[in-house]
């Protein structure tokens, strides 16, 4: 069990407003939404092109009925989508 499971109610609403007010003061601005859009962008983007090359180069090398590339694509955006939820996760934790 989380400390966040042992607080109670008004303990919880509390804590969330002292967040909300601390987001307010920061002020991270149009910048940081931008820097974080584009990690999140080559979060997902790098792994796929690298799925993507692997399974070219697999198709090449052996014959096969299955599809390497299209394999490479699943497998790059699957891997990707997990670093972008990382990383989301992370800056959502500093908050």
């Amino acid at each position: 069990m989380g400390e966040k499971d042992k607080r109670t109610w008004p303990e919880e609403v509390g804590v969330k407003e002292q967040r909300k007010l601390r987001a307010r003061k920061e002020d991270r601005g149009v910048w940081f939404g931008l820097g974080m859009f584009g990690l999140v962008d080559w979060s997902v983007a790098i792994p796929t092109l690298i799925g993507i090359a692997l399974g070219v180069w697999l198709d090449r090398t052996w014959e096969s009925s299955a599809s390497w590339t299209l394999t490479g694509v699943f497998v790059g955006v699957f891997v990707g989508c997990l670093n972008a939820w990382y990383w989301i996760t992370r800056e959502s934790r500093r908050e």
